[in-house]
């Protein structure tokens, strides 16, 4: 009983998987073809030129977060070496020293100056940064998904046109092409939607 109820799933898993990789296959010929100027390929000069915004400002954020962390970790070191300091003074201050009075009030304020630096660094500056590095990697994504949306459209767009060029036509594989492509179309108008929530990041960027 077991085996017949594993059976179906495997064979849908392995349906699924054969879809993945035709998808890829298709799309890496669909690539060549562009390159090698068979085909056309669709642009979009905008979005490219907010996809190299995108990178440089995933570098200099890069950048900047490791100099902000370099800054806080030296920060913390002379935090560390004001305690020592003031420690090393309250074991060598005699007693009878002017101002010995005022020394443990002057260290403890200090070190609370040092404190408030540190956390409002930490919350302010550091989190921040990171928090602004940590969203590339999503948007990055969504425009590798949006790249591959858009391989599969010029593919189907493509293939649709050799069936229509064809000397010989079959009007029943054109129209079964073209009504698979439909969902292309919508998967590409879903594309410009993407491409308003991308400009709306890099706004924010």
């Amino acid at each position: 009983m077991a085996e017949n109820k594993m059976g179906p799933n495997l064979q849908a898993g392995a349906g699924i998987f054969a879809k993945r990789v035709q998808k890829s296959l298709n799309r890496a010929q669909e690539k060549v073809l562009q390159k090698l100027g068979k085909t056309m390929e669709t642009k979009d000069e905008q979005f490219e030129l907010c996809f190299q915004n995108l990178n440089k400002q995933q570098i200099d954020g890069s950048r900047l977060f490791k100099d902000v962390k370099a800054y806080y970790a030296a920060v913390k070191a002379m935090h560390e070496t004001s305690k020592r300091l003031s420690q090393t003074l309250n074991d060598i201050y005699e007693s009878e020293w002017n101002g010995v009075e005022d020394l443990a009030v002057i260290t403890e304020s200090e070190d609370l100056l040092w404190n408030d630096y540190e956390e409002k660094l930490s919350d302010q500056l550091v989190r921040t940064m990171e928090n602004y590095t940590s969203q590339f990697p999503e948007v990055k994504e969504r425009v590798a998904k949006r790249g591959r949306k858009l391989v599969d459209y010029d593919s189907a767009r493509h293939h649709l046109e050799a069936l229509q060029g064809a000397k010989k036509k079959d009007d029943a594989k054109i129209a079964k092409v073209a009504s698979l492509l439909k969902p292309t179309l919508r998967r590409n108008s879903m594309c410009q939607l993407i491409n308003l929530d991308f400009k709306f990041y890099f706004m924010f960027f």
